[in-house]
């Protein structure tokens, strides 16, 4: 019991942390940019992509067609905890992920079309 109650108490201290990643398509260089308010779903990303099973049906198809080899995902931006109480996390996860868009767009980088989020409360 003891145990139990020191994982519980271990897994109340994980940090969560919100940021923007991206999977890298390797030879044909094209990018998905995404975010997450909790950079630890990555892994569950990744498991859809593996399962066949992944919500961009563009990226999916690149995934099985040229295998997980080819692939590279890394985080962009780690954002700081909000100071503001009343700023709301999605916000601020939305705006970074335009500007990294906006980045690699510039850059002239070849892009997966990010999916429409849903921007409702």
């Amino acid at each position: 019991m003891n145990r139990r109650k020191e994982l519980q108490e271990q897994y109340k201290e994980i940090k969560i942390e919100a940021g923007i990643y991206e999977v890298r398509n390797l030879p044909e260089q094209k990018v998905w940019v995404t975010s997450t308010p909790n950079l630890r779903t990555i892994n569950g990303s990744l498991f859809s992509l593996e399962m066949g099973s992944f919500i961009h049906r563009e990226l999916q198809a690149d995934w099985t067609r040229l295998g997980k080899d080819q692939f590279e995902v890394n985080i962009l931006e780690v954002l700081k905890p909000l100071e503001n109480p009343y700023e709301r996390i999605k916000d601020k996860l939305q705006d970074k992920e335009e500007e990294w868009i906006e980045r690699f767009r510039s850059e002239g980088m070849n892009l997966y079309l990010p999916l429409q989020k849903n921007t409702s409360v």
